[in-house]
């Protein structure tokens, strides 16, 4: 059976410009997460998202979309409706099907407003559930999982269960494996949909990584997901993973960043952060052409992705100019998603 993947990307540009550029093939095989990002610096968060859905996402391409860190107080101002209803009625409107994400802890007007969402659209919704940390709150029992399919008006057959183990890293990961098993075999069982196992291990930025070459980042998401299903009996697992960011939101940027790329390699990922001493992002030249030069770029080169093309342009200059952090994000971003589709579609493993 044919592991799914399920990239939770951060709602801004350059993940919806990797969106657009997918191939057919990585299209038909990932169920992308958007997650709305707070941002006082965009005028009208919802809708910029919405016209970026509309300009960016593929035809038919059903995106599950995730408001639970927007605040709605804030996002509301002058308008009816909460965050989840105001998506679903702009994204209905540009002909864009979704699927509203929903959590326990959601509060019954949210738990309303993905009814209506998952009625409009069609497509059911996806229930995103925490791995539970020391202290944390416990995972949903029968009867809370009983009470929330009950408010959003779906069977567990429409329901995609999305198991978010949160950040992993190498000294993490046995006792997160430990935890995310003793989760699974926790959760009351129901016929769903699907169900996905998430984690993120890229750093939380690239503050202190050595600059003008490569420095490795093991992708320990990847290898949780393995030791996972290694010992998992129970319902196959779809992938899910941050992508190439960490799965927390984002601060505020602050300033421009150093020329980078985030550049995935089997269970690595190889980040190349350069310093900006010309001008015009210009190191981004050198970097790209010490990429192409060295054993991260693939056998299959240019053809790999969009983001790849783009960035084999950089290297010989084909390009009048080397993009800034929303091109680089989206061209890591686009060769991050062909990567992990095909290592999941040839060998079984992210």
């Amino acid at each position: 059976m044919l592991v799914v993947y399920v990239p939770v990307l951060k709602g801004k540009a350059g993940e919806f410009y990797a969106l657009a550029h997918t191939s057919p093939t990585v299209r038909r095989h990932i169920r992308p997460v958007m997650e709305l990002v707070p941002d006082d610096q965009v005028r009208d968060l919802l809708e910029t998202f919405c016209d970026h859905a509309m300009n960016y996402v593929p035809n038919h391409m059903v995106l599950t979309v995730d408001c639970g860190a927007l605040s709605p107080a804030r996002v509301l101002e002058g308008d009816v409706g909460g965050p989840v209803a105001r998506v679903s009625e702009a994204l209905g409107l540009r002909d864009r099907p979704m699927c509203p994400v929903f959590r326990p802890s959601d509060r019954a007007d949210v738990l309303s407003e993905v009814a209506q969402a998952a009625a409009v659209h069609g497509h059911g919704a996806c229930l995103r559930v925490s791995v539970p940390a020391v202290g944390a709150e416990a995972l949903p029992d029968e009867g809370r999982v009983d009470a929330l399919l009950a408010s959003v008006r779906l069977e567990p057959g429409e329901v995609d269960l999305f198991l978010d183990a949160g950040p992993v890293t190498g000294p993490s990961r046995n006792t997160l494996t430990s935890r995310v098993l003793d989760a699974l075999k926790s959760l009351p069982g129901r016929p769903w949909r699907s169900v996905c196992l998430a984690s993120g291990a890229f750093p939380v930025n690239l503050t202190g990584f050595p600059r003008s070459r490569a420095t490795p980042v093991v992708r320990e998401d990847a290898r949780l997901w393995l030791d996972i299903t290694e010992r998992w009996s129970g319902t196959p697992l779809d992938y899910g993973d941050f992508g190439v960011t960490h799965p927390g939101m984002p601060p505020r940027s602050r300033g421009r960043p150093d020329p980078n790329m985030r550049y995935t390699t089997g269970f690595d990922w190889q980040v190349f952060v350069y310093p900006r001493a010309k001008a015009g992002n210009d190191d981004f030249f050198d970097l790209s052409a010490d990429l192409v030069s060295s054993p991260c770029w693939p056998a299959t080169g240019a053809a790999t992705s969009w983001g790849d093309e783009r960035l084999e342009d950089c290297a010989v200059r084909r390009r009048d100019k080397a993009g800034g952090a929303t091109q680089w994000r989206a061209w890591a971003t686009s060769h991050h998603l062909a990567v992990v589709t095909s290592r999941l579609a040839r060998d079984g493993v992210p």
